[in-house]
């Protein structure tokens, strides 16, 4: 990946909505070479799908916590469990004291305590610990001017 695939990127980040001319031009690209070197990112899959950025205020989802899952077992095959619970975002596997963490959103704190329980069900699942966010200061999508080469 080199400086003009990150600035396409970047562009995409900002609007994935905008012509390959538009993204020609800011990468310093005709549109045709833009569409072409777009069309490679996804091949080689470095862009994972186009979606749409909703404030989730706006949709009402207001609740924002992240919760450490204590576990008895390795939870590594456990994704589609935690993928079955609409409410969350976001479930990795870590290390230290917990086994896994998710990001969760809801509409009300009964809501978090009802996909709390859920997640208890989850087989292996010992303990949880939710933090919830009092207020988001920023969220940003990951930069690819920042990012090295992997090759």
């Amino acid at each position: 990946m080199d400086h003009i695939d990150r600035a396409l990127l970047t562009q995409l980040q900002l609007d994935a909505t905008q012509s390959y001319a538009a993204l020609g031009e800011a990468a310093g690209l005709s549109a045709g070479a833009a569409h072409e070197r777009v069309r490679k990112l996804r091949e080689r899959g470095v862009i994972r799908r186009t979606t749409v950025d909703v404030d989730p205020a706006a949709v009402g989802s207001t609740v924002l916590a992240y919760v450490m899952v204590d576990s008895t077992s390795w939870m590594g095959e456990s994704a589609e469990a935690f993928a079955a619970l609409p409410e969350i975002l976001e479930a990795h596997v870590i290390a230290g004291s917990a086994s896994v963490l998710v990001k969760v959103r809801t509409s009300t704190t009964e809501q978090l305590q009802d996909v709390l329980r859920r997640i208890y069900a989850i087989d292996g699942v010992s303990g949880t610990q939710a933090t919830v966010v009092l207020e988001t200061f920023f969220e940003r999508p990951l930069s690819p001017e920042l990012t090295t080469d992997p090759t």
